[in-house]
């Protein structure tokens, strides 16, 4: 049986929890899956694959580049297969922009990659304030205070909605017949 490939950029390491949480979810489902970061995915990975799933973080307002490397290399395989992009960012912490639609980044990057996948999503990530360097703490919680978001460094503050998470990993199984 093929594997669903799930591929990932991440910054500071949350996307790829995600990531890991929904090959959980996928696996208890009977669909074998693999994570790996999208530098790290050979043709032998996307080939193997009967789904893709891509998840992509976001600092300072932009996904990392690699992501839309990802896509321009593969392309042909993610419009041949079903496909899934999501997105992990802070403003999706906000209900006025916790869809795909209605997600200003989500929509960049699509806007960006010029590729429509079968499915999207957006998730709110977290501010891990202790690990953070000095400039990056100082930087992100002067964002935080702008769009009054928590602005205590001594706390890492997740917002992501895991119940969503797995509920995408759901909808992800049922592009292939699992749901």
């Amino acid at each position: 049986m093929k594997q669903v490939l799930i591929a990932y950029s991440t910054t500071d390491g949350h996307t790829r929890t995600i990531c890991e949480r929904i090959a959980h979810r996928l696996e208890a489902r009977g669909l074998p899956a693999r994570v790996c970061p999208v530098a790290a995915c050979g043709e032998a990975d996307i080939e193997s694959s009967e789904a893709i799933v891509l998840g992509a973080s976001i600092r300072y307002g932009k996904h990392q580049p690699e992501v839309a490397a990802f896509v321009a290399r593969h392309r042909a395989a993610l419009l041949a297969r079903p496909a899934a992009l999501f997105s992990v960012n802070v403003v999706a912490r906000k209900p006025a922009k916790d869809r795909p639609e209605t997600n200003p980044y989500y929509q960049k990057l699509l806007r960006q990659l010029g590729w429509q996948p079968t499915l999207g999503e957006v998730f709110a990530g977290r501010i891990d304030y202790p690990r953070l360097g000095p400039l990056d703490r100082g930087m992100i919680r002067f964002i935080m205070w702008l769009t009054k978001g928590p602005t205590d460094p001594s706390r890492c503050h997740e917002f992501t909605d895991w119940q969503r998470v797995d509920e995408f990993a759901g909808r992800v199984a049922g592009l292939l017949g699992r749901a």
